[in-house]
């Protein structure tokens, strides 16, 4: 295993996930990938230790588990794995007026897109400070730079996700240590299925995970503190969205939510 370039990706075994492990394979790096479900896992792990001849740890776990980060650390310690490149890939959304959505789906979902992640990112990041080198990219969400009707939770926790990044981000500044929030926007992948989007407009020209991941390592290996994956977004979303009244601005995100 090479032990100097080891990254750890979570959620993935599909979707922008997947593609983040096959680019780092190719470029001659290892992996640690996790997931929930343990077949998914080994069927990848033999197809890239024979397509790219690098080495594959793969851990199931569940991350809406509280206890799920620190088992995760606890394998690649116990292993001697160590870990040079996190991702935080996994998390998942949720379609519906908040008061009328399962509180306990939207628990999990804090719990998978916030708490899982700063647990990880925090018992990664001591040894990449300690080292003095690494790279950690969060997944968050164009989504984190407003306020999401119909999406009230999963708009949130990807704001955590780029505020937090963003802020250890200048903590590490003088150190070799990057943090990158990768914000793209929508992606075809299982998060449509799973956060009940199907019929959502704004889904209609969803990228492709493949050309996602492919911009997000490429900002990660270079340090950005945000990446985005479409320029149009970007500019939205940072220049015109601010000038305009907050309510508007949550009246245009909602109709963008609403299902046709």
């Amino acid at each position: 295993m090479n032990t100097s370039n080891i990254a750890l990706i979570t959620g993935a075994s599909g979707g922008i996930g997947l593609e983040l492990a096959k680019i780092h394979a190719k470029k001659g790096g290892d992996l640690v990938l996790v997931a929930r479900t343990l077949p998914k896992l080994e069927a990848l792990k033999a197809e890239i230790e024979s397509q790219y001849k690098v080495s594959v740890h793969v851990i199931s776990e569940d991350l809406s588990d509280p206890q799920s980060p620190q088992r995760i650390f606890d394998y690649t310690e116990s292993h001697g794995l160590e870990i040079s490149t996190l991702i935080n890939n996994a998390g998942f959304g949720g379609h519906g007026l908040f008061h009328e959505r399962a509180l306990e789906a939207d628990l999990s979902m804090i719990q998978v897109n916030i708490n899982a992640l700063v647990s990880l990112t925090h018992l990664y990041l001591q040894g990449m400070v300690a080292r003095n080198h690494g790279k950690v990219m969060n997944m968050s969400s164009t989504a984190s730079l407003l306020p999401g009707p119909l999406q009230a939770v999963y708009y949130a926790t990807k704001s955590f996700v780029t505020s937090f990044s963003q802020a250890i981000a200048q903590e590490l500044e003088e150190s070799n240590v990057t943090v990158t929030a990768l914000c793209p926007g929508p992606v075809k992948t299982g998060f449509v299925e799973a956060g009940d989007l199907k019929d959502v407009d704004a889904w209609k020209n969803a990228k492709s995970p493949e050309s996602v991941a492919q911009i997000g390592y490429q900002a990660m290996e270079k340090g950005e503190l945000v990446a985005f994956n479409e320029k149009g977004l970007k500019f939205m979303l940072e220049w015109l969205i601010p000038l305009l009244p907050r309510k508007m601005v949550l009246k245009m995100s909602r109709q963008a939510m609403e299902k046709q």
